[in-house]
């Protein structure tokens, strides 16, 4: 099997994978599915010498060549009427509103803002704040998740707003 040509770039060759894949890839990267994208790359470039970090970055390449036609997954309302629409329609009453630190491979550290219902005791997603260039998810999930909790007057929780910490303490009643 012939050695594969890197691209200047020395991620693998993008014109090397089979058109069928190239398209595929780029239909997943239209609709902002990343993970998707570079395990198929992976996938169909591994016979061809392409790594995993090839992979990754023939497939932001691919973002950077559709740039604004991408299908951006949109961002979670934060303002009061949003929020407090989603809680009006739970089953059980909202016992407190909570923050809490998760993160993936993809968006890095995010916050997701959550509900915490009684009968039944369960915990019901409101929100997820990425990380911008101009917010920080801990700041922005701390506004808006005081100002619903304080609408809906139960408490708010967020015990690790400083760092993020998706082991730290979770509320409890």
């Amino acid at each position: 099997m012939p050695a594969a040509q890197p691209q200047d770039e020395g991620h693998g060759d993008w014109e090397a994978l089979p058109q069928g894949i190239r398209t595929q890839v780029d239909g997943y990267v239209l609709q902002d599915r990343l993970l998707p994208a570079v395990k198929l790359v992976w996938d169909a470039g591994r016979a061809r010498g392409v790594g995993l970090h090839d992979a990754e970055m023939m497939v932001r390449e691919r973002y950077a060549v559709h740039g604004d036609r991408i299908a951006r997954t949109p961002e979670s309302p934060l303002d009061l009427e949003s929020l407090a629409a989603l809680t009006s329609g739970l089953p059980g009453r909202v016992a407190a509103i909570e923050a809490v630190w998760d993160g993936d491979t993809v968006h890095d550290w995010f916050v997701r803002l959550l509900a915490i219902t009684e009968d039944p005791a369960e915990e019901r997603h409101l929100a997820t704040v990425y990380s911008r260039r101009d917010r920080d998810p801990s700041e922005a999930a701390t506004g808006a998740g005081r100002t619903l909790a304080d609408h809906l007057g139960v408490p708010f929780h967020f015990a690790s707003p400083d760092d993020p910490d998706d082991e730290a303490p979770r509320w409890r009643p």
